[in-house]
């Protein structure tokens, strides 16, 4: 077994043993849940695919349990951004019995610069609570098109995992979602209670797979359909032809531009829609 108190394959101490040995209890400031069973880290470093002769981006270690299963699936390197000083010891003692395939970044990820990471590159996460899904906008919302990374899997809230996922006319459906779908191809891999985690959390959790595609699904500028969404959701219970006014003073002549219905609402428009109104959005200068 290779659970919190159970002796893993890599020689390393079991993870409530490391905890205890670094005073590592979760801070809820920074929106730590530890995963303490390598069982359950090891499914995780699987939902990411082969992972062999990719650099592995990971943020919020925490103990390493995530890190070790990364390194034991293949890894050709794994680079831990971890904010919280406490984590380092533990993180250097596992980069130790892995020598030179673990990077430590102590500091912000929301600060991190990729371009030193070498392709392929994939994202495997148990992010921290407060700024996951500030991070996977980011990630989806690059200058350019394809991104530094190949594949995200990343723990989130089942809440937020449902919005990503989520397809027109699901409650759950709002930018989140259109903006996943337009760049990736997005599925939730596995799910955990409450239970899994140290401390548990009041929600169940989900991994969500995204892999990038070599272009958006469909053409449109970002800004103007980060704009759209942002209008159309911002009043989701309203028609478009009273949602958008906010971007212009007659919506009618754009939501006709994009063949769509003024009647409809936010929630029933397909991502091809949005993109269509974005470009309907962007030719209006």
């Amino acid at each position: 077994m290779t659970g919190g108190g159970q002796p893993a394959a890599d020689g390393l101490p079991p993870l409530r043993e490391v905890i205890a040995a670094h005073g590592l209890s979760p801070r809820k400031a920074l929106g730590q849940n530890f995963i303490l069973d390598l069982n359950l880290t090891a499914r995780i470093a699987r939902a990411a695919g082969d992972l062999a002769g990719s650099d592995v981006l990971e943020v919020g270690p925490g103990p390493g349990g995530l890190t070790r299963s990364l390194l034991a699936a293949g890894a050709r390197r794994v680079v831990a951004i971890e904010k919280d000083p406490r984590c380092i010891p533990a993180l250097e003692a596992i980069g130790a019995a892995w020598p030179g395939r673990l990077t430590i970044v102590h500091g912000d990820a929301l600060d991190f610069d990729p371009d030193g990471l070498v392709p392929p590159v994939r994202v495997v996460a148990n992010l921290p609570y407060n700024v996951g899904t500030e991070l996977l906008v980011r990630w989806l919302t690059p200058p350019g098109w394809p991104p530094f990374w190949q594949s995200l899997t990343l723990m989130f809230q089942r809440e937020v995992a449902d919005r990503i996922v989520a397809g027109p006319g699901a409650a759950a459906y709002g930018r989140l979602a259109v903006l996943a779908q337009w760049r990736a191809t997005a599925r939730i891999a596995l799910t955990l209670p409450p239970a899994a985690f140290v401390p548990p959390p009041k929600v169940h959790s989900a991994v969500v797979h995204l892999t990038a595609l070599p272009a958006p699904r469909f053409p449109a500028d970002a800004g103007a359909l980060a704009r759209v969404t942002q209008a159309a959701f911002g009043q989701r219970r309203k028609m478009l032809r009273s949602s958008l006014r906010s971007l212009v003073p007659d919506p009618l002549p754009l939501i006709a531009a994009a063949g769509l219905d003024p009647t409809a609402r936010a929630e029933t428009v397909p991502v091809e829609g949005f993109c269509a109104l974005a470009r309907a959005l962007s030719a209006l200068g």
